[in-house]
Formats: structure tokens, sequence, C-alpha cells
């Protein structure tokens, strides 16, 4: 049946499934799975009434309104769109079933399980359905590269970590050309719906490229669905981001870890960089999952307007003061993304940014700089100096995650002491957790939420829901309790300058420092940075009972216990 659908579908179809198929796009033998994986994947997945049924003609229905800014308006006219709308039960229907899919950016733990439930959404709806993966994220949309999704692939896949099944990319769809390959690629396929599974910057990209489907009078539906670790792909409709629990969970068994072995050799200062470029929500939820001495959250560090000087000093006067009670180790966490909070970093950064976008020499450019950020940067070290003028993102920013932040600090603290209080001993360690967390087998939090958010992607799709993003809601209640949502994209985006041009974004969500989770953690941060109250949370459970298996971040438990 498979190549009846492959022949008639498209030559070219044919010819990439034969020629780009390779040991990671076909089924997974059985001797190459850890045991652990081959119960994985065979382990069901339970999803509230409304995602258990066939879907419905009449089955979204409107749940309430949102609004989308003017200017945003202006640029996408053909999906601004203020409603959002709920999935509510229904009865059967007839739909075409034809469903690209692709994975935007970094990995994310649960991206697998969002392809399985659109893969089973699809099976429970229509006999012919097809569901075809572009390969390496929207390259492959462009370039019309794909496979086509098989039962063989979704029994090898569900409940795995990464994005293997097809791969991933971050090409940016923006030039007129993109544009106009992305909406061939799609005429070729009579594709019905294409969803993109990203974070901000992916979910901007389905949006514009709905908008303009619709501005070329194409029937294909583009719907987001909300993808980062880094927990700042959040607002009124989206709780949380699929990968964050997990991630968070591998971090902090990591950072538990790291302090059994402090309070054990009892003299070492550990300093933990953790990702999150543009917010701290990681940093914040390890810091509540496992209790260190010291935590930098970057957003309390901006309101506070503290220069890099004072941070150091305040992380130097826990080392002493702990030291005072004979403890001459500890643990310390700091976002990936710090310096770029910090304002004078900010303006030293800034700076730079506009000096290299000038084409300035790196020779001449500490002499361009302004006379503060000049000073600054003399007593960076050289290291650090160095990847600051490093190859920029694709937003043309520095990239953060390559200057080593934590060893930045330490060594900051380490002159400090040594500079002022000689009688102190500090030796200290640097490290820095980001890969390790992208691409596990998901929690069971992260499956679930995932595999919903699949099949309430299918429903958005048979709704013609162009330019929406799909979510779960009330998420801390038990799994038939979910709602399943769509919002449009729309009304989450705002102007930002790229490149030096103003440009539509969806708004990356900080820390709010007024909001349950920061709050209860700063009522207990003093009595963390004096005693040991270190948590050890062991690894990821996946068999056994709920109460060890099942359990939503700390930073969603506040956020939702407290409304």
């Amino acid at each position: 049946m498979i190549l009846e659908i492959l022949k008639t579908h498209s030559t070219r179809m044919y010819k990439t499934l034969t020629e780009l198929s390779s040991p990671s796009i076909v089924q997974i033998k059985e001797t190459m799975k850890s045991i652990l994986q081959s119960n994985l994947n065979k382990k069901n997945i339970d999803v509230p009434q409304v995602l258990q049924e066939p879907a419905s003609t009449n089955m979204a229905v409107e749940y309430t309104q949102t609004k989308v800014a003017e200017d945003i308006a202006v640029l996408t006219p053909n999906i601004s769109s203020e409603t959002v709308y709920k999935f509510v039960s229904g009865g059967g229907g007839d739909f075409s079933s034809k469903i690209g899919v692709l994975f935007s950016g970094g990995q994310a733990p649960g991206g697998h399980n969002v392809i399985s439930g659109l893969f089973d959404a699809l099976g429970q709806n229509t006999k012919q359905g097809v569901l075809i993966g572009f390969l390496n994220g929207p390259s492959g949309l462009v370039n019309n590269e794909y496979t086509l999704i098989t039962r063989e692939h979704i029994d090898a896949y569900k409940n795995t970590g990464g994005f293997d099944l097809i791969g991933s990319g971050r090409t940016k769809i923006e030039t007129k050309e993109q544009f106009q390959q992305s909406l061939e690629t799609a005429k070729e396929h009579s594709l019905d719906t294409l969803v993109i599974i990203g974070g901000d910057d992916s979910n901007t990209n389905a949006a514009l490229l709905a908008n303009y489907f619709k501005q070329h009078k194409q029937p294909t539906t583009v719907i987001g669905v909300p993808k980062t670790i880094d927990g700042d792909l959040k607002n009124t409709f989206v709780e949380t981001s699929f990968g964050f629990d997990t991630a968070t969970r591998v971090y902090s068994n990591l950072i538990s870890n790291i302090a059994r072995d402090a309070l054990s050799a009892k003299k070492y200062w550990h300093f933990i960089k953790l990702m999150g470029r543009s917010a701290s929500h990681v940093t914040l939820e390890c810091a509540l999952q496992t209790q260190p001495n010291v935590t930098i959250i970057a957003e309390e560090v901006a309101e506070r307007s503290q220069s890099l000087a004072e941070l150091v000093e305040s992380i130097a006067d826990t080392v002493i003061k702990r030291h005072k009670t004979g403890l001459n180790f500890g643990i310390a966490l700091l976002p990936e993304g710090l310096l770029e909070f910090i304002p004078e970093m900010k303006t030293l950064i800034s700076e730079i940014n506009e000096l290299l976008a000038s084409n300035i020499s790196l020779e001449e450019l500490p002499k361009q700089l302004t006379p503060p950020s000049h000073n600054l940067f003399t007593i960076i070290p050289e290291a650090i100096r160095a990847q600051l003028l490093l190859d920029r993102d694709p937003h043309g920013n520095v990239n953060v995650s390559l200057i080593e932040t934590d060893k930045l600090i330490a060594h900051m603290v380490d002159e400090y002491i040594k500079n002022n209080h000689t009688t102190v001993p500090f030796s200290y360690h640097c490290h820095f957790l980001g890969y390790e967390g992208r691409a596990a087998f998901p929690s069971a939090f992260d499956a679930s939420y995932c595999y919903c958010l699949g099949k309430t992607a299918y429903l958005a799709g048979t709704q013609k829901l162009s330019g929406y993003m799909v979510t779960i809601m009330d998420t801390t209640k038990p799994i038939q309790d979910w709602v399943p949502l769509a919002i449009p994209i729309a009304s989450l985006m705002h102007l930002e300058k790229r490149h030096g041009h103003m440009k539509p974004v969806i708004e990356k969500a900080l820390v709010e420092l007024d909001q349950p989770a920061f709050k209860h953690f700063e009522m207990h941060r003093n009595s963390w940075k004096s005693h040991n109250n270190y948590v050890f949370t062991g690894p990821i459970q996946y068999f056994g009972p709920n109460d060890i298996v099942w359990r939503c971040t700390h930073t969603l438990h506040l956020e939702k216990s407290t409304k």
C-alpha cells in the first residue's frame, strides 16, 4: 500500500525516499535498543477524552479572545484572527489527509511524540493518510527533501528523545525565493496541513508562512507547536514549552550529583552554567529542585542594575561567610545569558555587535569603544575578550553560549578573594550543562504533553486554523482534565530589531520577579546559602508509582497552585 501511494504521489518522492534513507530514518533493529528503550517504545500514553475521539467538522468552539498588535496585523493581514479555540468532544468527520511535519531549531525531549500523536490522529480519522517528514528542518521544506513516515518509524521512535527521525535545522525561511520554494513544495504534495515544531523564531516563521500561503491562495494550513528547553516560550495560554520538564530534570540530577561530590570532598566550589540565552527559567527551576548555595537570576541582576564587580562581590561574600562556618565548598548556578543582563556588559556587547556589523577590524575595535566599555573590556580575562569577538549568531548578536560565563565569574571571584581575603581558601571547578538535556528520553510529563500536542495539531489542521499554535492548558491536573487549545501566533508577536531592521518575532517570556516561582526561591535562598540543604533528585523515572514518575516542574506547580 505504501509503495502504491508513493508511486502515485510523485516520482520525486519515491526517489527521495530511496536516496535519502539512512539507518536513522528506517526501522531501528531491536538488537540496537537498550532494554529501557524497548519498554518505552511499547508504553501507552493517556490522552483526554476529546483527543481519543475521531475529529469533527464542528469540533472547534470559541474559547476566548486575545489581541493582535496593530503593527503586527498590518504585516500579517491574512492570519490576524483574535479568537482562541478550545477543542471539545464531537462526532466523526471525513477529512483530507496529507500532512507535512518538520523540526526547527535545537532538540528538545518529546519531539518524536508530537509526530507520534500526529500519525495516530491521522490513522484514526482516515485509512489513506500520508504523513510526510521534511528532512533536516525548514531547509527540507524549501528544497523538497522528505521521507514518508510509517508505523515502523513510530514504533521505533515513540517515547524517545532527540530529533533524529527526520533531523532538524536552523534555516530561516525569510527570502522571497525561500517562501516561493516552500509554496511549490506544499503544492507538489497537495498538503492539507504543515506542522512546524519549534521555538519562538520557528513559530514566527510558521505564522509568516501561513500568511504567505493565504496571500497566494494555497490551501495548506500551517500549525505551530511550542518547543524549547529554555522555557521562554510561554504566555497566558502556553503554560510551558515541551522539553523544559525533561531538560531541567536531567540538569537537576547532574547538579545534585555534583553537590553530593562537593559535600563529600568539602574543598571545591562548583560554578555551573545552564542553558537559557534569553531567560533564566532553566536556572530558576533547577535551583528550586536542588537548592544550591548561590543562584544568579539574570532578570534580577538587570532589575537591580548590578555591575559585574557587584555581582562578583556578592558571590565572594557567600564564599567568605561559608568559610567562617567551616564550609569551604559550594554550588553556584548561572544562566548562560547572564552577561547580557548586566547593564554595563549589555552596553559593551551592544557596542561590539554594532562595530563588528560595520566590518571594523578586531585590532581596531577596542579603540572605538566608549571609555566605560573600553575600561570594562580591559579588565575581562583575555580568553573571555576573545570569546566576545567570536562569530555572531544568525541575528548578528554575540553567541552567548560560547562565552564561558562560569569561568569568567569564578576567575573574578578568585581574584577578589586573593586581593581582599588572603586567608580564605578557594578552589573551583566549572561546568556547562547544555547538550546533556536536549535529547534525553522524555519524562512522563513531556511524553504525554507532546503526544497530546501532536493530536491537537491534527485537529487544528482539520479546522483550517492556519497561523495558529497548539497548546494544552490545565497540565497540573490529571490528563483526562487537560484542555487542548489553538491560539493565533500573531497575538504573541511584536516588532524587534534584528540585523538593524525591525522584524516581527514572538516575544520571549522572561522570569517575572513578582511571580510565585521566583518569590518561593527568594524566600528560601538565604537559608540555602548558609546551610547544605541540597536535594538529591536522582534520575528521571519512567516506570513505577505515580508520585515518582508523574509530576510537573516546580515552576508550573507554583504558578498554577496560586491561581
